[in-house]
């Protein structure tokens, strides 16, 4: 028999949410407003502030409420809620990781294993079956097409600094001028989303019930994460630092279309679809 007589996300998965928004406000609104706090680079400032500000005034606000929906049954509110968490973890993955030390470190690193938790949970009950029940008529082309032209576009972004620096023996420019030993972002980007783009639209293409529920995310993600680096040229800029006008019309525009394509996704969800798979007693 089906149980819908309780919340969809189990206790440990809303407290772990809940611990996430204070934190993350935490986080965010000590980095933006308390001066001088990060130790970084200044080539790397305006790109942080401009994540923090996204966080806060978009991240932690959708967190919020796609929770208080899922937490009611909705299988709409239940994707965004963990498209945002997963959007969450790549940041403070890369803040983890990256981030020069400072004294919000264990709040980064707690940060990471909370939306770690709360994402492999939560994307293991969820009802894939039944995303792909209510896209089933819908055509995936537009998903599948947008995904492979991330996988590209990113693998080229990365690739056009990292093989003429392993070719030359040196380090990318980038590295160079934050002074890092490496680039977290970019063992983050090909190492796991690039594979996820192109895993998840090969799966979708032969119409597999996983690929929905993957792709569900990674537009929620793709949309915060789009966001953010919109942010982080507008900081950059403001710093005076020389932003090519192609990159912003590229993030721009990828950034309109995962929000469209998200829309659209989300609105062919039935509003009475239950988020996780059945569980028979």
């Amino acid at each position: 028999m089906v149980d819908v007589s309780q919340s969809p996300i189990p206790r440990s998965y809303r407290l772990a949410s809940l611990a996430t928004l204070v934190l993350t406000t935490v986080a965010t609104s000590v980095g933006l407003f308390v001066p001088n706090f990060y130790r970084d680079h200044p080539v790397l400032l305006p790109q942080i502030y401009g994540q923090d500000l996204l966080t806060l005034v978009v991240g932690v606000p959708a967190l919020a409420i796609s929770l208080y929906y899922a937490n009611r049954g909705s299988l709409r509110g239940y994707v965004i809620w963990l498209g945002v968490t997963g959007y969450l973890l790549y940041t403070y993955a890369s803040y983890a990781f990256m981030t020069a030390f400072n004294e919000l470190y264990l709040v980064y690193t707690t940060l990471l294993w909370l939306t770690l938790f709360t994402f492999v949970g939560g994307m293991v009950r969820l009802d894939a079956a039944t995303l792909k029940r209510d896209l089933g008529k819908a055509s995936v082309r537009p998903y599948v097409a947008f995904q492979l032209l991330l996988a590209v576009l990113v693998s080229l972004l990365w690739l056009s600094e990292i093989l003429p620096a392993t070719l030359e023996g040196t380090s990318p420019l980038a590295i160079g001028e934050a002074e890092l030993p490496t680039a977290v972002i970019y063992s983050l980007d090909l190492g796991i989303i690039v594979p996820a783009f192109v895993l998840t639209a090969y799966w979708l293409w032969n119409r597999r019930a996983w690929a929905y529920a993957f792709t569900a995310v990674l537009l929620v993600k793709i949309a915060t994460l789009g966001g953010a680096v919109l942010a982080m040229i507008v900081f950059m800029t403001l710093e005076g630092q020389a932003v090519p006008l192609p990159q912003i019309l590229i993030f721009g525009t990828l950034t309109a279309i995962s929000l469209w394509l998200m829309g659209r996704f989300l609105m062919a969800i039935g509003s009475e679809s239950n988020p996780v798979r059945e569980r028979t007693s």
